[in-house]
């Protein structure tokens, strides 16, 4: 059924104008009718007597002639108030029946809105129920198509859910199977890697003794051959000593052989020789003192004594602590400084009879200098 096309009237549409008009117009003539309009107030006739004697030149007939004048302006006066009056009340009476009847029109006029709207509201209430009825029949075809759809959808999902069912059935059973292989599998790979590890662990072991039997034999040959080199280097300055010894023997020998046979030469070169041995001291002080780091924090009083053997050609034997300051870190900067300092070849430059006295002396240590 077709729908009809119906006009949707707003709110007010049709009556508010007619009723503005309406309004205004009853205003207007209420406002009219209210109105005095301006009218020349009557003359009064003076109605005074005038008792008075006057003494006039004017004859009888002038003073007739302007008592007609002035009841003909009177009576001009008395006619134009009466048209005027008359005038009002026609207009008044013309206003409040043109008002009447306007009323009366906008009377009509509203109740042939009102009939036009009954008219107009009385269809749309018709083609509202018609399309009531239209809608209700849509939606009961629209409800029955559903309930058929329903009852398909649920078929097809029953079908659908069975269908499922079977395939996670068939699923499960294969899951099953192949987390049972897949057990299977990783029991043997552990127990592979097991083996493994253990294969592994053995063969560490293994090469952890093997490693340390060839550590504790590489110490074994390590430790004997700083033996034999401190024994070789001993050996060393045993026979460097000797040879040092027996040079300084045979210098004194001379020396004393020189005094006895009478050189005059010998006092002065006894006080060139230790002239020479105080340069020497001062030499090796000098260059101890340049290679000498102080370490921190070493109190003014701290003081260590050590004791410098060396070789024939100033080479340095050994540096030992005879007096030590109590603090490792100083005696160790000290001992550092000497070894740093040497060799000592200013020995050579001493007389061959003092080497051997200079080829040990002392050294004191403190933060104030060498000794």
């Amino acid at each position: 059924m077709a729908k009809r096309q119906r006009r949707i009237r707003a709110p007010g549409e049709g009556y508010t104008l007619p009723a503005i008009l309406a309004v205004g117009l009853h205003l207007g003539l209420l406002i009219l009718s209210v109105i005095k309009w301006p009218v020349s107030p009557p003359e009064t006739p003076n109605t005074a007597i005038v008792q008075a004697t006057l003494i006039s030149t004017e004859t009888t007939t002038d003073q007739a002639q302007q008592a007609a004048e002035a009841r003909t302006r009177a009576a001009q006066r008395a006619a134009e108030e009466a048209a005027a009056a008359e005038a009002e009340r026609q207009a008044q009476e013309q206003a409040e029946e043109q008002a009447r009847q306007e009323a009366e029109a906008e009377a009509q006029r509203q109740e042939e809105a009102e009939q036009a709207a009954r008219r107009e509201a009385e269809a749309e209430r018709q083609q509202a129920a018609e399309e009531a009825q239209a809608e209700a029949e849509r939606r009961a075809a629209e409800a029955e198509a559903a309930r058929q759809r329903e009852a398909e959808e649920e078929a097809r999902r029953q079908a659908e859910q069975q269908e499922a069912e079977r395939q996670r059935e068939a699923e499960e059973e294969a899951r099953r199977q192949q987390e049972a292989e897949r057990q299977a599998q990783e029991e043997a790979e552990r127990q592979a890697q097991e083996e493994a590890e253990r294969q592994a662990q053995e063969e560490a072991e293994r090469q952890a003794q093997e490693e340390a039997e060839r550590q504790a034999q590489e110490e074994a040959e390590r430790q004997a051959q700083e033996e034999a080199e401190r024994q070789a280097r001993e050996e060393a300055e045993r026979r460097a000593q000797e040879e040092a010894d027996r040079e300084a023997q045979q210098q004194a020998e001379q020396e004393l052989q020189r005094i006895i046979e009478g050189d005059t030469d010998a006092v002065s070169n006894a006080a060139q020789g230790e002239q020479a041995a105080n340069g020497f001291i001062q030499t090796v002080k000098a260059a101890v003192e340049q290679a000498w780091n102080i370490p921190p924090n070493v109190g003014d009083g701290a003081s260590a004594t050590l004791e410098v053997r060396l070789g024939p050609s100033g080479e340095i034997f050994a540096v030992t602590v005879s007096r030590s300051s109590g603090d490792s870190a100083f005696d160790n900067s000290a001992i550092d400084a000497v070894e740093a300092a040497g060799p000592f070849s200013e020995l050579l430059q001493l007389p061959s009879g003092l080497q051997r006295d200079y080829r040990q002396f002392s050294l004191n240590f403190s933060p104030g200098g060498i000794r």
